[in-house]
């Protein structure tokens, strides 16, 4: 019997060059929830990194003040803890994926903001970083300011949960979320190489079967992310 109730995802879409001002850009909606995802490239790199002759990328997140039923404050001179975490988990993620070698001593940063959350913001702006940091590579390349394209292969995220009747269930929105007894996001490349694994028991503890299912449903729905996004970046 099997322990996936529903491995199909909200209904996804990216909408690229949302920005004429980006180096790329993308509105990533995963069912109700929707991120502005905008890239900027910059010539220089941070302190850490000169006189390594490779590049850096680095990500910033933030959700806008009408993006949840309550206001959310701006978060203007300090960021909260939930936030450094989703900005780190988003630049690990991109450098997983791209050869900082290629990238030379220039830095591109992505933007990622949430304009409607309802579950699955942080893998939504991770499926849709990718999306912005092609566009941008792309736009280097044209310019003339890379010779090759430094990205090795594409990446998708998803969250994924077991709700209380035991059943793993694919892209969780807010309501699915908030009831779900365990709680994944998985960052995974196309080729199917793990990138990162965030688990955690809300509830009840699950069980090695139920990780087995949860893994097997995250790379079964991520074909559907990678869909859209070839879609995406063909326009």
């Amino acid at each position: 019997m099997s322990l996936i109730e529903r491995e199909t995802p909200r209904k996804i879409k990216f909408t690229p060059n949302i920005n004429p001002y980006a180096f790329g850009s993308t509105l990533v909606e995963f069912g109700n929830t929707k991120v502005q995802v905008t890239a900027t490239v910059e010539e220089s790199v941070p302190n850490f990194m000169k006189g390594q002759e490779k590049g850096w990328v680095t990500a910033e997140y933030s959700m806008l003040p009408s993006s949840t039923h309550t206001r959310s404050r701006r978060e203007r001179t300090k960021v909260s803890g939930r936030t450094q975490e989703i900005q780190r988990l988003i630049g690990r993620s991109l450098r997983a994926i791209i050869d900082l070698d290629l990238l030379g001593e220039r830095t591109i940063t992505i933007d990622c903001d949430v304009l409607v959350a309802d579950g699955g913001t942080r893998t939504a702006s991770i499926s849709g970083a990718y999306v912005a940091l092609e566009l941008a590579c792309r736009n280097l390349i044209e310019k003339g300011g890379l010779k090759s394209n430094p990205i090795k292969q594409p990446l998708g995220a998803l969250s994924i949960g077991i709700n209380s009747k035991g059943k793993v269930i694919a892209d969780l929105n807010y309501e699915e979320d908030s009831q779900c007894e365990t709680d994944m996001n998985i960052v995974m490349t196309r080729e199917g190489e793990f990138i990162e694994i965030q688990g955690t028991a809300e509830g009840v503890p699950f069980s090695r079967e139920q990780l087995n299912a949860l893994l097997d449903c995250a790379e079964n729905a991520l074909k559907e992310v990678f869909l859209e996004q070839d879609k995406a970046l063909k326009c």
